[in-house]
Order: C-alpha cells, then structure tokens, then sequence
C-alpha cells in the first residue's frame, strides 16, 4: 500500500448478517475520508463528493434475497447504536422470509448433532456450536468463526454456514463467537479466536474428533480471523492448519479499490457501513494499519495452509480479497481464489435458496477433504493442492 490509505475497513457483514440494507435508492455516497483517522474522528465534510458507481446486476435467485431483505424494513446501520444494529433484520433473515413466501420448509440444514456449550476464553467464557456430520469418526475438525465486522452477528446469524461445511468437508465444525466492539475493542475478537484454536487443538478428540486433521474457515470478519489463526499458529509453533478457507475476507484498509468504488451503495454491505464498523471495532484510527486488519501488508505470508479464497462480485471486499491471493502466492502458499459473479456478500451462507452458494460450499468442502487426505490412513491417496489459473 502506498503512503496513507485512505480509510478502510472492510469489516464485513459478513460484517453484515445485520446489515440492514436501506429502504429507497440510496443517494450517491459521500466523498470517502482521505484517511481511517477521520473515519473514526468525523472531519470537516468534504467540499465535493465522488460519485459511486451502479454496482453490478445481481442474479435473480440473489435479487429475490435482496429484495424481501428490503421487505424487512431494517434501518441504515450507520445510524444506529452497536445494541440497536444488533437488532436488525440480517441476510439470514431474508432467506428464512422467502422460503416462507414460496411455502418451502425453513428447517435448517440435516446434521447428526448439534451441541451448544462454551470454552474458557482469555476473559471469560466463549460460546461455540459443535456441529457433528453423519458418519463414524473420528472425524476432521473444522474451526469457523464468524463475520459480523467484529461488531454485530452470533452463533444464530451464522447457523447455514457451518452446517454446510460439516456436511461437504465431512468434518466436525466447531462455531465460534467472540468479544465484540464497541464494548470489546480490537484485539478482543483476535485474541478470542486464537484461544478458540488453541482449546480445539486440546479438544478435538473429545469432540469426535482426529486432532491431526484441524482446518480454519471464516467469512468476513471472520475471514480475517481465520487467517490471523494460521499466522499465530505459525509464528507460535503450534499446530498449524491443514488448510484454511477464507471468505470474503476482510484483508486491507483501502476504502477506494475498484470494488469498494464499484459497490459504494451496495447491499447487503457498502462503504457506510464499514466506517462504521471501523468506529465500533477500531475506536482509536492508528489501529487501522495493524497487519491484523490489513493483512496484504503482513511482513510475511508465507508458510501458511493452502488457502482457499471465495469472493463475490456484488461486495466492497472483493478487490482486497484477490489481493490477498496474489500476496499469498507471491510468498509461495498455494492458493485458489474463486470468484462467484451475481451475488452479494453474505450469499455463501444463502445455500437454501441460492445455487451458486451451494456451488461455494461444495467447492470448500472439497478443498477441505483434499488437505484432510493428506494425513489420512496410507489406503487414502492424498490429493495434489489445487491453484487458481
């Protein structure tokens, strides 16, 4: 990045289950601060503002999810309160909404077990969602966290998403929440996430599952964490994942790339929004160049898992996430980035009524099982790490 970036923070719905989208065409979004400090600390408004482009036409399976979302009459987050947004119509929300409207079952994806308990974390207890697939362990393990811009979203918001992957990747996932902003801030969420890693590493067994096979998988913020995970484990000597799988992650402070432009006004997430989550998370601007927000400018990527990196047209976030993947692969980690055109972020988890995030899951579910076979029994023959063209 060169000198100052000027704002960022791509804290995601993903950042978003919560983010409520606006009720009418929103207006052209105002001229971003020059840098994270007057996102954080409001300045003097600037004179002119630059126009956002018409973010890009979402498919009609998206499109139907966007619209009953709208029906929910959420407000816009950026003038709520933490507690108020907390209390918002999420994505998740809309899908259950238009599974009502076309009289189909809202029951939530088939698991064989599902267990609700907590972890001791670094200032108290942590609660985590143990989803356990059929079949006979000992099974894979799988850490998710999830997004919410480090401020808004839980275990509940995020159900879909880690049951799909218990069921594609054939693995026990273990759902992770964490400390919040603005109560909690930066490096709380962090440092909840990598304690949940270290409990699983201690623990795997006891949940039926093969403590030699762990993997990390997040969306959003999520994502980030996720790959803050994998950093620690490396540079802490402990166990390292087997692979990890990042979801539009949140990976740079850089508020005008091309699809921060792009996708100015979009919704489900849009650059009002990520102020926002950077005042709630952040609160003290010269926190925002942290390699643990922005990622791309980590001294050093390499000897990290495969990774695998899912991003989605309609999102703010999706310009630092193939970032990230070219910063990835020029230190030598094997990546994949796979782009998915005419979806929003927060669809990965939309698999009930959106094709393509099922296609998401399936493609992670299958990047997971690769990098589990890889320590298998010798009958299994492990499979070659897959890149992106």
């Amino acid at each position: 990045m060169q000198g100052s970036k000027p704002l960022l923070f791509a804290l995601s719905l993903s950042l978003l289950a919560v983010a409520c989208n606006r009720n009418a065409e929103s207006p052209a979004t105002p001229a971003a601060p020059a840098t994270l400090a007057n996102a954080v600390t409001p300045a003097t408004p600037a004179t002119a503002a630059t126009p956002a482009s018409t973010p890009p036409q979402a498919d009609a399976q998206m499109q139907a999810v966007l619209d009953q979302l709208g029906k929910l009459g959420g407000k816009p987050i950026e003038t709520l309160t933490a507690v108020e947004a907390r209390k918002q119509p999420s994505p998740a929300d809309a899908v259950k909404a238009l599974l009502e409207s076309q009289g189909k079952p809202t029951t939530p994806e088939a698991v064989a077990k599902v267990d609700n308990r907590t972890f001791p974390g670094p200032r108290g207890a942590v609660p985590i969602r143990i989803y356990t697939p059929e079949g006979e362990g000992p099974f894979p393990v799988v850490l998710y966290i999830h997004g919410g811009g480090w401020v808004i979203a839980d275990l509940d918001t995020y159900d879909a998403s880690p049951r799909a992957i218990a069921n594609a990747a054939k693995a026990v996932v273990v759902s992770t929440h964490y400390r919040q902003g603005h109560e909690h801030p930066f490096p709380a969420a962090h440092e909840d996430t990598k304690a949940a890693y270290q409990w699983l590493l201690k623990n795997a067994a006891s949940l039926g599952g093969d403590p030699k096979r762990i993997a990390v998988v997040g969306e959003s913020a999520g994502g980030n964490m996720a790959a803050n995970v994998s950093i620690a484990a490396r540079d802490n000597q402990w166990q390292a994942p087997l692979a990890q799988v990042l979801v539009y992650p949140v990976a740079d402070d850089d508020m005008n790339s091309p699809s921060y432009i792009e996708n100015a006004n979009a919704k489900p997430l849009n650059k009002p929004m990520m102020e926002w989550f950077a005042k709630n998370y952040l609160g003290d601007a010269s926190k925002a160049s942290d390699p643990r927000i922005a990622l791309v400018d980590q001294a050093n990527l390499a000897n990290l898992p495969p990774t695998t990196i899912i991003l989605a047209q309609i999102d703010p976030l999706r310009s630092e996430g193939e970032r990230l993947g070219e910063k990835l692969r020029a230190a030598g980690v094997p990546v994949t980035v796979q782009r998915y055109d005419g979806v929003a972020h927060e669809f990965f988890g939309m698999g009930a009524v959106v094709d393509k995030a099922k296609d998401a899951q399936q493609l992670a579910g299958k990047q997971l099982q690769a990098a589990f076979s890889s320590t298998a029994p010798a009958s299994t023959a492990p499979a070659s790490n897959a890149t992106s063209p």
